[in-house]
């Protein structure tokens, strides 16, 4: 069963003959026009804004072309693609500092077939892109398979608003369809310009399809990935209130009230006998160590420093026996080879 959606024809459909074969051009930064896309630009070069004036000459229609490199100042010839859109300007906005702000709406795919130096801005011979489609099953399947990644697309990129997918359901035309999901997908100027040159519908459904399965896949990993830190950020912010909790009771209920754990620790620093001085730095670690969470990194640091120091054999003394045909036959006896370092040590 196919679905009501229209293969229809471009904007001004009725207009095309009146279209001049020859027109100004416009470059675009960072920007690629569809047809059926109603778009805002700010003209300040000089030589586009005699592009722009010299449209109004020709029924206010305009050829706009991306530029390849957004840095470019004055685009020539080879730095536009030659693939774009024809526009009528629907709207212009002289403003105070000299700049011009038009708004286009896009009328139909076209290419350059040959530019005509004028010495004043750029001005080409176009050609216009436009197929009849004709809707069959294998059209109809593509489409309904190109929707379904797209509203996939618009759930799972949060800088797209709802209302954009509402406003695709509510359009009938395969080709405003294609243009409209392809003026939407946030993507660079390459990835646009390679939809806009390609001329048939139906390659134009694939390539949609496989740009939007490619972005869904990456952004569904982005969705994971950020569902995973919250969890984690969530859970360590259970687990410090926990033990901040626990800390603050410690504290309200003084020494008595320890844990049995840090009980046998403080009598452990007690009966090590330590110098008074070293006794006086183990106490204070201890202190600490009660009021440091215990699952975080640093409580396992002190607890092995204050064990170390508990281990030590502080009054314990053992003779010095300085022979060393002794101190060799032991290192012959507990260490086999190591000819050199035993030397060395002798």
């Amino acid at each position: 069963m196919q679905s009501d959606v229209l293969a229809g024809g471009p904007q001004y459909a009725d207009q095309l003959d009146t279209i001049p074969n020859q027109l100004p051009v416009l470059p675009l930064r960072d920007v690629v026009v569809f047809p059926y896309m109603i778009f805002p630009v700010l003209v300040g070069r000089e030589s586009s804004l005699k592009a722009v004036n010299e449209s109004l000459e020709r029924e206010k229609f305009i050829f706009l072309a991306a530029q390849r490199n957004s840095v470019t100042e004055e685009p020539g010839v080879e730095d536009i693609y030659h693939e774009g859109t024809i526009a009528k300007i629907i709207q212009i906005l002289k403003l105070p500092n000299g700049l011009m702000k038009i708004l286009v709406d896009g009328v139909v795919q076209a290419s350059i077939k040959r530019f005509i130096p004028n010495g004043k801005f750029l001005e080409a011979e176009v050609q216009i892109n436009f197929e009849h489609t004709t809707m069959d099953s294998e059209l109809d399947a593509l489409l309904r398979h190109t929707s379904s990644l797209f509203a996939e697309y618009v759930h799972l990129n949060r800088n797209i608003p709802s209302e954009v997918l509402l406003a695709f359901e509510n359009t009938k035309d395969v080709q405003r369809k294609v243009f409209y999901i392809a003026s939407n997908i946030l993507q660079n100027v390459d990835v646009k310009q390679k939809v806009l040159q390609i001329t048939r519908t139906r390659e134009q459904l694939h390539e949609l399809i496989r740009i939007l399965n490619s972005e869904n896949d990456v952004l569904k990993i982005e969705k994971e990935i950020d569902s995973k830190v919250h969890d984690n950020i969530a859970k360590s912010q259970r687990k410090f209130f926990i033990q901040e909790q626990i800390r603050i009771l410690q504290d309200e209920l003084g020494d008595e009230e320890s844990s049995p754990e840090l009980l046998k620790l403080r009598d452990d620093i007690k009966k090590a006998k330590m110098p008074k001085a070293v006794e006086e730095k183990a106490m204070e670690e201890f202190v600490k160590l009660k009021k440091t969470p215990s699952l975080s990194p640093e409580s396992t640091v002190i607890r092995g420093y204050l064990d170390w120091m508990i281990s030590v054999p502080w009054h314990k003394r053992t003779k010095d026996n300085l022979n060393v045909e002794h101190v060799k036959a032991i290192l012959d006896e507990d260490h086999f080879g190591l000819e050199k370092p035993k030397e060395r040590i002798l």
